[in-house]
C-alpha cells in the first residue's frame, strides 16, 4: 500500500491524474494547486468548472490554506464528523483558486477516513482534489474495473484498493447551517 501511495503522490506532483478508492466510490484526483491538472481532470469528466470540486485531506490542517474555519461551535460539529464520510462547504480563502471553488465563495472539503485516500494525502503532504470517477451525470464507479473501462489510459495511475462501505458518494453539508445539500 505504502509503495502505491508514494508512486501516486509522485505522479500528482508531476501534474498527473490518479484514481483511488474512497469511502463510497472511486475518486479521480490531482494536485489542487496545479491548474492545468485540474482543467485536464474536468475535461476528462466532462464536468463544468463552475460547479467546483472537493478537496480531501488526511487532517484538517492540510485544508487551512484553502478554507476559513468557522466559529468554534460550528467547527466542533464539523470536526466530530471527521475523519469520516461527510463533506462540508466552508468559506474559501481569498487565495483559493477559482478552478477549485467554481462560482462559489465556499469550498467542499473532507477529512477522509478511507485508509488509501488518507495515505495518498499524507504522501502528497497536502489535500487532493477528489471527484467521483465517472462522466458528469453518470453513476460513479464502485469497482476498479469500471474505472479502467471508463477512463482507460486517460488516468496516469490507479491506486489499488477497495471502496469503503458506503453505497454512494459522501454526504455534503453546509458548514454554516449544517443543512444536508446532498444525502449520503
Amino acid at each position: 500500500m505504502d509503495w502505491h501511495s508514494k508512486r501516486a503522490a509522485a505522479i500528482l506532483r508531476q501534474g498527473g491524474i490518479v484514481a483511488y478508492p474512497t469511502e463510497g466510490v472511486w475518486g479521480l484526483g490531482c494536485d489542487p494547486d496545479n491548474g492545468e491538472a485540474v482543467l485536464r481532470l474536468l475535461a476528462l469528466k466532462q464536468r463544468a468548472w463552475q460547479k467546483g470540486l472537493i478537496l480531501i485531506a488526511a487532517d484538517f490542517s492540510q485544508l487551512l490554506p484553502y478554507v476559513k474555519p468557522l466559529d468554534e461551535a460550528r467547527m466542533a460539529a464539523i470536526r466530530a464528523s471527521w475523519p469520516g464520510p461527510v463533506t462540508w462547504l466552508l468559506p474559501a480563502q481569498a487565495s483559493t483558486p477559482q478552478w477549485l471553488r467554481g462560482t462559489h465563495r465556499t469550498l467542499a472539503v473532507r477529512v477522509t477516513a478511507h485508509p488509501v485516500a488518507a495515505s495518498l494525502c499524507r504522501r502528497l503532504g497536502g489535500p487532493v482534489v477528489s471527484t467521483s470517477a465517472n462522466l458528469a451525470g453518470r453513476p460513479a464507479a464502485r469497482r476498479r474495473l469500471q474505472v479502467q473501462r471508463h477512463f482507460g489510459g486517460s488516468v496516469d495511475y490507479i491506486v489499488p484498493g477497495a471502496v469503503g462501505a458506503l453505497p454512494h458518494p459522501t454526504e455534503i453539508r453546509d458548514g454554516l447551517s449544517g443543512a444536508v445539500l446532498r444525502a449520503g
